[in-house]
Protein backbone atom coordinates (compact mmCIF):
# COMPACT_ATOMS: atom_id res chain seq x y z
CA UNK A 1 0.00 0.00 0.00
CA UNK A 2 1.22 3.28 -0.45
CA UNK A 3 1.94 5.81 2.24
CA UNK A 4 -0.16 8.57 0.23
CA UNK A 5 -3.34 6.64 0.16
CA UNK A 6 -2.97 6.40 4.15
CA UNK A 7 -2.83 10.23 3.54
CA UNK A 8 -5.35 10.87 1.21
CA UNK A 9 -7.88 7.85 3.83
CA UNK A 10 -7.40 10.26 6.75
CA UNK A 11 -8.69 13.15 4.96
CA UNK A 12 -12.05 11.98 3.47
CA UNK A 13 -12.80 10.25 7.20
CA UNK A 14 -11.75 13.99 8.48
CA UNK A 15 -13.70 15.76 5.66
CA UNK A 16 -16.60 12.80 5.84
CA UNK A 17 -16.88 12.79 10.12
CA UNK A 18 -16.80 16.86 9.95
CA UNK A 19 -20.03 16.75 7.95
CA UNK A 20 -21.80 14.55 10.09
CA UNK A 21 -21.73 11.52 7.55
CA UNK A 22 -22.08 8.46 10.40
CA UNK A 23 -21.89 4.96 9.50
CA UNK A 24 -23.57 2.02 11.36
CA UNK A 25 -21.55 -0.42 13.75
CA UNK A 26 -19.72 -2.82 11.80
CA UNK A 27 -18.75 -6.18 12.45
CA UNK A 28 -15.88 -7.28 9.82
CA UNK A 29 -15.51 -11.19 10.01
CA UNK A 30 -12.54 -13.33 8.38
CA UNK A 31 -12.06 -16.49 7.31
CA UNK A 32 -9.97 -17.67 10.04
CA UNK A 33 -12.79 -16.75 12.10
CA UNK A 34 -11.49 -13.66 13.88
CA UNK A 35 -13.80 -11.02 14.41
CA UNK A 36 -13.34 -7.12 14.77
CA UNK A 37 -16.47 -5.22 15.77
CA UNK A 38 -16.04 -1.75 15.22
CA UNK A 39 -18.89 -0.19 17.45
CA UNK A 40 -17.26 3.45 18.59
CA UNK A 41 -19.02 6.17 16.09
CA UNK A 42 -15.65 7.81 15.47
CA UNK A 43 -14.68 4.03 14.09
CA UNK A 44 -17.60 3.31 12.71
CA UNK A 45 -17.76 7.05 10.96
CA UNK A 46 -14.38 6.41 9.27
CA UNK A 47 -15.23 3.02 8.23
CA UNK A 48 -18.57 4.34 6.50
CA UNK A 49 -16.13 7.01 4.61
CA UNK A 50 -13.34 3.99 4.16
CA UNK A 51 -16.74 2.28 2.20
CA UNK A 52 -17.79 5.53 0.38
CA UNK A 53 -14.02 5.95 -0.96
CA UNK A 54 -12.84 2.88 -1.25
CA UNK A 55 -15.42 0.44 -0.80
CA UNK A 56 -14.41 -2.14 2.45
CA UNK A 57 -15.75 -5.00 0.60
CA UNK A 58 -12.44 -5.49 -1.09
CA UNK A 59 -9.09 -6.73 -0.33
CA UNK A 60 -7.26 -3.26 -0.85
CA UNK A 61 -10.03 -1.30 0.64
CA UNK A 62 -10.56 -2.81 3.79
CA UNK A 63 -6.63 -3.10 3.99
CA UNK A 64 -6.92 0.68 3.90
CA UNK A 65 -9.31 0.42 6.32
CA UNK A 66 -8.27 -1.30 8.80
CA UNK A 67 -4.78 0.55 8.55
CA UNK A 68 -6.13 3.91 9.28
CA UNK A 69 -8.09 2.76 11.88
CA UNK A 70 -4.76 0.98 13.61
CA UNK A 71 -2.99 4.20 13.14
CA UNK A 72 -5.60 6.13 14.61
CA UNK A 73 -5.82 4.19 17.49
CA UNK A 74 -1.52 4.05 17.85
CA UNK A 75 -1.52 7.82 17.42
CA UNK A 76 -4.17 7.99 20.61
CA UNK A 77 -2.25 5.29 22.59
CA UNK A 78 1.60 5.31 21.90
CA UNK A 79 2.47 9.28 23.69
CA UNK A 80 6.13 8.02 21.50
CA UNK A 81 4.13 9.57 18.61
CA UNK A 82 3.68 12.96 19.49
CA UNK A 83 6.51 14.30 17.41
CA UNK A 84 6.06 12.66 14.30
CA UNK A 85 2.40 14.49 13.68
CA UNK A 86 0.50 17.38 14.08
CA UNK A 87 -3.25 17.75 13.71
CA UNK A 88 -5.21 21.13 13.46
CA UNK A 89 -8.22 22.35 12.50
CA UNK A 90 -7.41 22.37 8.60
CA UNK A 91 -5.66 18.81 8.98
CA UNK A 92 -3.00 17.00 9.16
CA UNK A 93 0.63 16.07 8.39
CA UNK A 94 2.83 13.17 8.76
CA UNK A 95 5.88 12.43 9.09
CA UNK A 96 6.84 9.96 6.05
CA UNK A 97 8.71 7.69 8.05
CA UNK A 98 5.10 7.30 9.98
CA UNK A 99 2.97 6.66 6.53
CA UNK A 100 5.73 4.41 5.21
CA UNK A 101 5.23 2.41 8.63
CA UNK A 102 1.65 2.54 8.69
CA UNK A 103 1.64 1.51 5.60
CA UNK A 104 3.58 -1.81 5.55
CA UNK A 105 3.89 -3.15 9.65
CA UNK A 106 1.61 -6.05 10.00
CA UNK A 107 -1.39 -5.99 12.34
CA UNK A 108 -2.84 -8.02 14.74
CA UNK A 109 -5.99 -9.96 15.36
CA UNK A 110 -7.47 -7.20 16.69
CA UNK A 111 -6.58 -5.05 13.76
CA UNK A 112 -3.84 -2.95 15.72
CA UNK A 113 -0.36 -2.56 14.99
CA UNK A 114 1.84 -4.16 17.33
CA UNK A 115 3.99 -1.11 19.65
CA UNK A 116 6.70 -3.13 19.61
CA UNK A 117 7.30 -3.48 15.98
CA UNK A 118 6.28 -0.08 14.88
CA UNK A 119 8.50 1.80 17.20
CA UNK A 120 11.30 -0.57 15.96
CA UNK A 121 10.34 0.54 12.33
CA UNK A 122 10.71 4.12 13.40
CA UNK A 123 13.29 4.21 15.99
CA UNK A 124 16.03 6.59 13.68
CA UNK A 125 12.67 9.38 12.89
CA UNK A 126 11.90 9.36 16.67
CA UNK A 127 12.38 12.88 18.45
CA UNK A 128 15.38 12.18 20.74
CA UNK A 129 13.67 13.65 23.74
CA UNK A 130 11.14 10.16 23.93
CA UNK A 131 12.97 7.71 26.29
CA UNK A 132 13.34 4.11 24.87
CA UNK A 133 9.85 1.87 26.15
Amino acid sequence: MAPAALEIAWEVARSAAAAGLWGPARLLAFADGVEIALNDPDAASWAEAMSRHSGVDSLPGLALCLRLLALVELLGRASWTRGMFTIGPDGAEFQPALLAAAACAPLDATGRFDEAAMRAMLARSLPRAVPPA
